[in-house]
């Protein structure tokens, strides 16, 4: 079995093809961020067009690293939901264009789920059942699985994601996009404990929700205080910056992994899969992996090439495969930053 697996959800235009046991024969990202960078985030309509310019080209270029041809594909998958989508569209369309001319099978794929999927790729072991933690710029959710495609959703943020907070922080501290690499590098140098930013929701062990807005204007107080403000007229000291930078990254640290605890406590459950850009930070990692000690369960993290999207990820089409879970051409996708698996 052979299979086409293609990422277009937000920012990254990627290809991969995987075989039956979720072997990558040939993998391609092609990269926004230096696009991005000079917004300070992700613009839907420039992304949108530089899916169009690079989908077909990294296509083609995955399937020749795989050695093979449209052909010699048993199906091809596309995520079609969350995301912007208008990105989500230039995936479906093409892999639609792909199946009709190919005369191959569809298979939908949900982005959220595809992140925790990653942990079984890496790993090389069935994680589930398990509490799912997915934690991204646009997503703070937990869920618990039964299985690779059988979610439930416990919970998610009230406002900001984690990777949201990361960025808009990161603009009221003059560092560069992503927020998350430049808060984390800045933080090396910081004390987390200078300044008692709050661990919102975390004192309520029976609400897996998180919420990082009240954090996040914590922050913009300390920066500037109250009122409005110019940043760029804000002046801190390399110690100030990286103080505060340490505390807000240090907070939302302990929330993502306190309320990670408390769902593996709550559903007496004994292992964790963590997806998404976030896990790629080393602070949370490490508490998290303190945390899996303490506690004593075992933690899957995805590694750091698949934490950010890619089409690698896609290999949990080879399920939905064995499922028989195809789909008809007039698939439509289903866009939004939240998109609950079913």
């Amino acid at each position: 079995m052979k299979i086409l697996t293609i990422e277009s959800t937000c920012d990254e235009t990627a290809a991969a093809v995987v075989n039956e046991n979720l072997e990558v024969l040939g993998a391609v990202v092609a990269s926004q961020e230096k696009i991005h960078e000079k917004y300070g985030g992700v613009v839907p309509e420039i992304a949108s067009r530089a899916h169009l310019e690079r989908i077909l080209p990294v296509i083609a270029e995955a399937l020749g690293r795989a050695g093979i041809g449209l052909q010699d594909l048993d199906a091809i998958s596309v995520a079609n939901t969350p995301g912007l989508a208008g990105s989500l569209l230039i995936g479906l369309c093409a892999a639609k264009a792909l199946c009709l001319a190919a005369g191959k099978p569809l298979i939908a794929v949900n982005h959220l789920q595809a992140h925790l999927f990653a942990c079984r790729l890496a790993y090389q072991e069935d994680p589930f059942p398990c509490i799912g933690l997915i934690v991204s710029g646009g997503h703070s959710n937990l869920y618990r699985c039964s299985g690779p495609i059988d979610f439930t959703p416990l919970g998610t943020t009230i406002d900001d994601a984690a990777g949201e907070a990361f960025d808009k922080v990161a603009a009221m501290l003059g560092l560069p996009y992503p927020g998350g690499p430049s808060i984390q590098r800045a933080a090396e140098k910081g004390n987390p404990k200078a300044h008692a930013f709050p661990r919102p929701m975390l004192n309520d062990p029976d609400r897996m929700q998180f919420s990082f807005s009240g954090l996040k204007t914590a922050v913009r107080y300390k920066i500037a205080g109250t009122g409005k403000v110019d940043y760029a007229n804000v002046h801190l000291s390399e110690k100030e910056m990286a103080d505060i930078a340490a505390s807000f990254q240090e907070a939302v640290v302990d929330c993502l992994v306190g309320k990670a605890v408390q769902a593996m406590k709550k559903y007496s459950m004994k292992r964790l899969c963590i997806g998404g850009g976030v896990a790629a930070n080393a602070r949370f990692r490490e508490k998290m992996n303190e945390a899996a000690d303490r506690y004593h369960f075992k933690v899957y993290i995805a590694p750091l090439k698949l934490c950010t999207d890619n089409a690698v990820m896609g290999a949990i089409a080879v399920e939905r495969f064995k499922a028989g879970l195809f789909e008809s051409l007039d698939l439509d996708i289903s866009a939004g930053l939240v998109r609950d698996p079913q």
